[in-house]
């Protein structure tokens, strides 16, 4: 029994200490210092929607705009997300509260009128930036006392009904009553912003006389100390209607320290439903180390003792199992070039997310740094485009090939290519309903530069470094006249075998799956690397496990052609998330829009074809490595 707990100790211990890891992170950028006074500038951010998932830019619905927009640089990562940072009318004095200050009054036509109830129909959310903060709507959740849950940006409006009518009416939110919660040094008399709150309120605002630069509203007023609390008189959007944006500004001084300022986005309510992950996916490998320790130290350690017992040759030919493939088991694949770019692609992969995984639970890719995940995964892509053509060309030459510089074009093309083509689609698609989620031209080519003029140079690199080494020798001799295959029983199947190997790899990551899907198209934060770290540790061991022991059955019904089938049962997996995906949007999603769910199953198929090559590749080296330890186990005569 202490055998069996120390074991758990150490997985308790590494389960604590990466999942804890993403409390601490080294933020995106460097502190800011406010003394009172100090002019504080919003930005607006794209405007969005988890009913289209067509993000647009803020000044593409007619709000009130600064005398010059500028445009905020924006990085390889923002601009693929679709952000859009631009300047705005909206400007603060630090620890100096305002009310009631009057943005702008516009009148609308049927055109304004129109874009307005279009974006308040699709629920879409404004969002603003203060000191890189993010603007976010607390909301009580009606469930739990005292929690508060926040939302990023807010409505642009809402739809209801006057009181006694039937009829729909849009409305739009015109007054923005923001909090700026800030923590003081009690050394000196700066302070750091530490949240960016607002509750978002319709109101018609009246005035008296002809408007003019100093009319004072009857609605909010300064000065008699008149405040908006509620929206029972909202302002309604239609044509020739007037809109008066107005603002208050509220200072809150704040205990929670800037390091730690984004702790409250970030803090998940469910945590018990990711250690419920962990512990189910615990249980399927601690299930499948079981079985596959059973099979290598019970059943092998048999078979090879007596293999390696048998005198005679008469003896030899009465056994069955495994041992008698001996001499095809390492017989070259159909399609070997194929299996070899995808094995490479799947390193780079691999390589991809280990490395992104690692620095995310560091803490280098704090949400402060927006674009900073996707363009680090972009770049480690292309970096490790090294690992890919060494891997391919290591393979390629074990199997014979001589072509090398083939393989390498085939591996640096392959799969970008057909990514690039889908994405170049729905580029096309998101263009059309000019959505500011397009991504530019300028963009475009520094993708295709950074494949070209980076990534297929290092995939050339890496496969002749990887074809000037040795040849992988095989354990044992190939026979010159392939075996003929007995026939196998139903349950050995290649297509059952290879669906069965699949359920297990989803089934430890699905429920992390869940979180990692609403992240994406709910628009929701997700931080939680410690968790996905360990969930993607296990999804390695069960790839690995699963193909060990399907492939250990196949040898032991004297069926050889494992390479093809070691790729496609942990691959396999890629087939059920595409099936989750497809759940996910049936009755997680309200998307109507025929286009964007063109998007969604556009990302998802892309999605889930890298999780077909990352998934596969760990079960091809995994059984690569079992086949190759058995077989040179046994003597051979």
């Amino acid at each position: 029994m202490a055998g069996l707990k120390r074991p758990v100790l150490w997985i308790s211990v590494f389960a604590l200490f990466f999942v804890h890891c993403y409390c601490f992170y080294l933020p995106g950028v460097a502190p800011q210092d406010f003394v009172k006074g100090d002019e504080l500038k919003v930005k607006v951010n794209k405007l969005t929607s988890t009913k289209t998932q067509l993000p647009y830019s803020y000044y593409s619905l007619p709000y009130c705009h600064p005398d010059r927009i500028v445009d905020s640089a924006e990085n390889l990562g923002e601009v693929l997300r679709g952000d859009r940072i631009e300047n705005s009318p909206f400007v603060f004095k630090m620890r100096e509260p305002q009310m009631c200050n009057v943005v702008c009054r516009i009148a609308l036509n049927k055109k304004t009128a129109k874009e307005f109830k279009e974006k308040i129909n699709d629920e879409y959310r404004v969002n603003m930036i203060l000191d890189n903060l993010p603007l976010v709507v607390p909301i009580r959740r009606s469930d739990q006392e005292n929690t508060i849950v926040y939302q990023q940006g807010f409505h642009v409006g809402l739809r209801g009904q006057y009181a006694g009518s039937k009829e729909e009416k849009h409305f739009i939110h015109n007054h923005l009553a923001f909090t700026v919660k800030y923590h003081k040094d009690p050394q000196a008399d700066t302070a750091r912003i530490v949240g960016f709150e607002v509750k978002p309120f319709s109101v018609k605002h009246e005035y008296e006389g002809s408007w003019n630069d100093k009319t004072r509203l009857t609605t909010c007023d300064p000065h008699a100390k008149r405040a908006v609390t509620n929206s029972e008189s909202p302002q309604e959007v239609d044509d020739k209607k007037e809109i008066i944006f107005t603002y208050d500004v509220e200072f809150q001084e704040s205990d929670v320290k800037w390091a730690s300022r984004w702790d409250t986005y970030l803090l998940m309510a469910d945590d018990q439903i990711h250690w419920f992950s962990i512990v189910n996916s615990l249980m399927i490998v601690i299930f499948l180390s079981g079985m596959v320790a059973m099979i290598m130290l019970r059943t092998l350690y048999r078979d090879i003792s007596k293999y390696n017992q048998l005198e005679t040759q008469e003896e030899a030919q009465e056994e069955t199992g495994w041992k008698l493939v001996h001499g095809d088991v390492f017989r070259p694949p159909s399609n070997p070039d194929l299996l070899c770019v995808y094995v490479g692609t799947g390193v780079q992969f691999f390589g991809m997310f280990l490395v992104t995984m690692i620095f995310a639970v560091l803490g280098f890719l704090s949400p402060s740094n927006r674009g900073g995940l996707m363009m680090a995964m972009l770049l480690l892509w292309i970096f490790m485009g090294l690992f890919a053509g060494y891997s391919s060309a290591r393979l390629y030459k074990m199997f014979k090939g001589t072509e090398w510089k083939k393989i390498t074009l085939k591996t640096a093309f392959m799969f970008p290519a057909t990514c690039f083509a889908i994405f170049f689609v729905l580029n096309a698609l998101i263009w059309g309903e000019k959505s500011s989620g397009a991504v530019p031209f300028g963009t475009m080519f520094a993708l295709v530069f950074l494949w070209f003029g980076i990534s297929v140079p290092l995939v050339y690199v890496g496969s002749y470094i990887g074809f000037k080494k040795p040849t992988i020798e095989d354990p044992v001799k190939t026979n010159k006249i392939p075996r003929q295959i007995p026939e196998q029983p139903w349950y050995m199947n290649p297509i059952f075998s290879i669906l069965i190997g699949g359920i297990l790899p989803f089934g430890a990551i699905f429920i992390e799956l869940f979180f990692i899907l609403t992240s994406i198209w709910l628009h929701q934060f997700y931080y939680i690397f410690g968790f996905l770290f360990i969930v993607f540790i296990i999804l390695i061991i069960t790839c690995a496990e699963i193909t060990i022991v399907l492939c250990y059955f196949q040898l032991c019904s004297e069926d050889y052609l494992w390479w093809w089938r070691s790729y496609l049962t942990s691959g396999s997996s890629a087939f059920y998330l595409f099936l989750y995906a497809a759940f996910y949007f049936f009755t997680k999603l309200e998307i109507t829009k025929p286009v964007s769910g063109i998007l969604y199953f556009g990302y998802m198929l892309i999605g889930s074809y890298a999780f077909f090559v990352l998934t596969g590749t760990i079960g091809f080296y995994a059984c690569f490595w079992f086949t190759r330890l058995i077989y040179s186990s046994v003597k051979i005569d």
